[in-house]
């Protein structure tokens, strides 16, 4: 298996956006490492042109969707400036292929994590505070045809993130306990709680602190954590705007408009 070679096409899908039909198919051998692999080669190349990495996103710590795939662990991907979207903004569909939304609570770090070792008390220690946050979700696979090695190979499955301005200390709160309302056009449409995040949206943090290091990656001072989906992603036209309302947190806010009718 050639890895530089699936990641080249992984980039081609997101670049001409023509999904790929998943990579598992023809690559029935294809193991979590290599998939892992994949992933880095794409980020190490769009560093190699000038991207940023602004912070790292959780996936699959939800019970739901690890039986969906059929797996026991969450996995991962980067989020690059590229892919860093502000609330004010209105975010062109023409960027994404099939993408979808997803609400979550975001770790700001001020202080370097470092696996294997991490524990509970580290990412306390380590968080500056948290906000609410958006994930746009994206598969460059045909038809979201996805296993667990597609999405890892696939950079998560990411495509963007919006985060709230309400900056919380995590000693002011109970992070495990947090309520969430999901607004689609201002009418709620679901509702969720922390704890959905593998019980504690911390143990992600921890889970990911520690997985990210076999390949000698680390969280560093600013860089910002999606720590996992309270709820299940949400599909979306045009037009459309999502508010998640996360209570004492405060809220984040979502619109997808046509370029042509941006301000």
């Amino acid at each position: 298996m050639e890895i530089q070679t699936i990641a080249r096409k992984l980039l081609d899908a997101e670049l001409f956006r023509q999904p790929i039909a998943p990579i598992t198919e023809s690559e029935a051998q294809l193991t979590a490492d290599d998939a892992y692999r994949i992933q880095l080669h794409q980020i190490q190349q769009k560093v190699s042109e000038g991207a940023v990495v602004k912070g790292l996103k959780i996936g699959l710590t939800s019970k739901v969707m690890q039986e969906m795939l059929n797996v026991h662990t969450p996995d991962y991907g980067f989020i690059l400036d590229s892919m860093v979207f502000a609330e004010t903004d209105g975010v062109d569909l023409e960027k994404f292929i099939q993408p979808k939304v997803e609400f979550e609570i975001a770790f700001v770090f001020k202080k370097s994590l470092k696996g294997p070792d991490v524990t509970i008390e580290d990412v306390i220690d380590a968080t500056d505070y948290v906000v609410p946050s958006i994930e746009i979700i994206d598969s460059r696979i045909a038809d979201w045809r996805i296993k667990f090695e597609d999405t890892v190979a696939d950079n998560g499955s990411s495509a963007g993130a919006v985060l709230g301005s309400q900056k919380t200390s995590l000693s002011n709160i109970d992070i495990a306990n947090i309520e969430m309302s999901v607004y689609k056009n201002d009418e709620c449409i679901d509702t969720a709680s922390s704890d959905a995040v593998l019980g504690n949206p911390l143990n992600a943090v921890v889970w990911l602190a520690n997985e990210v290091s076999r390949y000698d990656i680390s969280i560093q001072p600013g860089m910002f954590v999606l720590s996992g989906a309270l709820s299940k992603a949400l599909p979306f036209t045009n037009g459309d705007s999502f508010k998640a309302d996360f209570g004492e947190l405060g809220e984040v806010n979502i619109s997808f408009q046509p370029a042509e009718v941006k301000k």
